[in-house]
């Protein structure tokens, strides 16, 4: 198998897809011409108000990543707690991912780094120079699926709610699309998300947070949407002792409603290897 072409650098296309919506704001002030870097990233920190910082009350800053072992106060989590200082490597759409994240949903980020550090500083996951391996909890499980796949879901309808959760995919994206309009939505959260969306495919798959929203949210501007849900989401993780990823449930994205050719189409939601029943996949 050939290897897949490098991406080239199309802020066009990005400001052209449903699946990029949420990014949209930063994507539009960056330069057409180059993939962005530390100084581009930075700039457009300065221009937020009020600035963001992290839950220590340090400002964001977007730093050179560092290479080797590091001492636990300079690794990626504590530092970025600590001393406001996100690592970032240069070229890369992982990175730049994270980046823009942070620039749309400031407080969940934030948030999210918070309970990170904060599990730690209790030991859970700490690792010193030269250990290897993985000890997280399902706390910092969920945390890492909502950082890297999570999808935002703001509701206003339980029934749909419930068809989500029990994986009652062509019901729920075919057979209620009108109604899914104007009572819910999805909007892409995870950076390692956003890098899969470069090239979608069918499997491509987000791990949804649920959010319950008045009717109303659905006819807000989208930058009021935007803020809104970056709220919602640091409320519920300041808010939400026990975290797993029993609170997550999949979203196959392709199904959403005009985020694919192939949502146009009946028969694309009869595809069981993609749209899998709860009882063959997906049960935590």
């Amino acid at each position: 198998m050939k290897p897949a072409a490098p991406l080239e650098w199309n802020v066009a296309a990005m400001l052209q897809s449903p699946l990029f919506a949420p990014l949209h704001p930063a994507l539009a002030r960056m330069d057409e011409a180059r993939f962005p870097g530390l100084d581009e990233y930075n700039a457009l920190l300065a221009q937020r108000q009020p600035p963001i910082a992290v839950q220590s009350g340090k400002p964001l800053r977007f730093v050179a990543q560092e290479a080797g072992r590091l001492p636990f106060a300079g690794q990626y989590e504590p530092r970025c707690y600590l001393e406001g200082e996100v690592q970032t490597r240069e070229d890369n759409w992982h990175d730049l991912f994270n980046a823009l994240v942070w620039l749309i949903f400031p407080q969940s980020k934030a948030a999210i780094n918070a309970r990170h550090y904060r599990s730690l500083v209790a030991g859970e996951g700490r690792k010193e120079p030269g250990e290897t391996g993985s000890q997280r909890g399902s706390g910092r499980d969920m945390l890492t699926l909502l950082d890297e796949s999570g999808v935002l879901v703001p509701c206003a309808d339980a029934e749909l709610a419930g068809m989500l959760r029990d994986f009652r995919w062509k019901e729920l994206f075919w057979h209620n699309r009108e109604r899914l309009a104007g009572a819910m939505g999805f909007y892409l959260y995870g950076h390692g998300l956003y890098e899969k969306a470069l090239r979608p495919y069918v499997g491509m798959t987000g791990q949804g947070l649920i959010l319950a929203v008045e009717s109303g949210f659905f006819g807000w501007p989208e930058d009021r949407r935007l803020t809104h849900l970056d709220e919602a989401l640091a409320r519920y993780l300041a808010e939400t002792g026990e975290l797993s990823p029993r609170n997550l449930t999949p979203v196959p994205l392709l199904g959403v409603p005009g985020w694919s050719d192939q949502s146009t189409r009946e028969i694309f939601y009869e595809d069981s290897g993609y749209f899998r029943p709860r009882r063959l996949s997906f049960d935590h």
